[in-house]
């Protein structure tokens, strides 16, 4: 086997590292990334590359960036003198297919160089036409082909073959769980079960009974043994929401359990070990808790291992059709009524709102918008009123960047009054041209020019106004 290693370094010290290394037959080293081009595609072609980082005058995300480009699907293994979790983590998400310090053993050296054969293999096979979400089904719970969504799908392919704590970061609603639940799903323990407890919904007192289990009589009240949710997530995942809000109290507890794999039930001093790959997930800055001395900053390290940020939806704004469509198919299957339509115009206006309460607050739009269209065939403007009354949107209105259609927008957002006043008014136009202090002629010649449906009127009850307008 042949490695190649671009290093700024003494050449011999690395052909000692490398050379030693079993199956290994030759070590070449080149001093600057751009001299990788002329040996990749000759007979000297390396089965491995190697980055020795930092490298000086690049940034390790240029290094790897530029190997990825000359390798031409040649495995990468970062090598540095020592790395945090989190760290390592970083330079994987950079481009490295594996990691090695230079403490490492030779067996150490040995894994690392067929793990990055192994994986790039895998990564191959992932690129191949058929492969999509069929054979990762677990790409269904992720909706939306946005930048920022590729990098969290990106993210929790890498991820999730590893026991590596996860903690998943973002504003509520933007979906912490479901990506929780995709990161299981991805992984090799897909069929065990995915255990998950929000730390913020029970009270501290028994919250440490709920985690770790008791034994019957440990507090009052506890008539019978109970298993804890991380036995009962043995071999699977436990998804820990809230993490930011799990009382200082049982935060040595918890370090001690993701260190060693073992705990003691409460009132018991029995040792239960556990295999449990954690999942945390939550809304708050853990960094800026550890500095108020409210987080322990060695738990927050231990969580941080592999960290992945959900955008909030209004920094993904072009994922609303999809979510849309997601939402209608859902909701509608769910309540078991047929499929709705929503006008392309409707779906732009709804991509021009800041969704302060992100992708939980469309769905319950929608679901409020489906339940207001009652057995009408097609969404209407008018059906979200629901979200233009929302105490948590202080706008009405967000100009995208690129621009509007400004008469086009005032007539749907006109046509939105029209339908309100007259659902309001029970169907009466004389009420609803009341309702928004317009004269009844101005009102009829709106509904008219705008194409105002009106349903529900009640019989004859505008006919002598438009007789008399009609007449004058």
């Amino acid at each position: 086997m042949k490695l190649l290693v671009c290093a700024d370094t003494n050449v011999q010290t690395c052909v000692d590292f490398w050379n030693s290394v079993p199956d290994v037959d030759t070590v070449s080293v080149v001093c600057q990334v751009t001299d990788l081009s002329g040996v990749i595609g000759t007979d000297e072609t390396p089965d491995v590359l190697i980055a020795r980082l930092p490298h000086p005058g690049l940034a390790n995300a240029e290094v790897l960036s530029a190997m990825q480009r000359i390798a031409q699907g040649i495995p990468i293994i970062a090598w540095v003198g020592a790395a945090s979790a989190a760290g390592a983590f970083n330079l994987c998400y950079l481009g490295a297919d594996e990691l090695i310090t230079d403490d490492a053993s030779l067996e150490d050296r040995a894994s690392a160089i067929t793990m990055a054969r192994v994986r790039r293999q895998g990564m191959k096979k992932s690129d191949e036409p058929e492969a999509g979400v069929e054979a990762e089904p677990w790409r269904r719970r992720l909706v939306g082909g946005s930048c920022s969504m590729r990098v969290v799908t990106e993210l929790i392919r890498l991820v999730s073959a590893r026991r590596a704590t996860v903690l998943i970061t973002g504003e509520t609603g933007t979906g912490k769980e479901m990506v929780a639940r995709a990161i299981h799903d991805a992984s090799p323990r897909a069929g065990q079960p995915m255990v998950s407890i929000n730390c913020n919904a029970i009270p501290g007192e028994l919250l440490e009974a709920e985690l770790f289990g008791h034994v019957r009589g440990a507090y009052t009240g506890a008539f019978q043994s109970r298993l804890g949710r991380f036995e009962q997530a043995h071999r699977g995942t436990l998804f820990l929401d809230e993490i930011g809000d799990l009382p200082f109290s049982l935060q040595a507890k918890l370090l001690r359990v993701l260190q060693e794999r073992e705990f003691h039930r409460l009132g018991s001093s029995e040792t239960v070990r556990v295999d449990v790959r954690v999942v945390a997930a939550t809304n708050a800055n853990l960094a800026k808790l550890v500095e108020q001395g409210k987080f322990r900053q060695d738990l927050y390290y231990r969580l941080n291992v592999a960290p992945i940020h959900l955008p909030p939806l209004r920094e993904r704004l072009e994922d609303i059709p999809e979510l849309v469509a997601h939402f209608i198919e859902k909701i509608c299957r769910s309540e078991q009524i047929p499929m709705k339509a929503i006008p392309t115009e409707t779906i732009e206006w709804l991509s021009s709102f800041p969704w302060p309460g992100n992708i939980r607050q469309l769905e319950n739009t929608i679901e409020s918008a489906i339940a207001l269209s009652g057995m009408r065939p097609t969404l209407r403007m008018a059906d979200f009123s629901a979200l233009c009354g929302s105490p948590n949107h202080p706008r009405m209105f967000a100009m995208p960047s690129e621009g509007i259609d400004y008469n086009r927008i005032v007539g749907q957002f006109e046509k939105t009054l029209l339908s309100e006043a007259l659902r309001l008014a029970g169907g009466s136009k004389k009420r609803a041209a009341t309702l928004l202090q317009l004269k009844r002629t101005t009102f009829y010649a709106k509904l008219d020019a705008l194409q105002v449906e009106i349903e529900d009127e009640p019989a004859g009850a505008d006919t002598d106004e438009e007789a008399a307008i009609t007449a004058a």
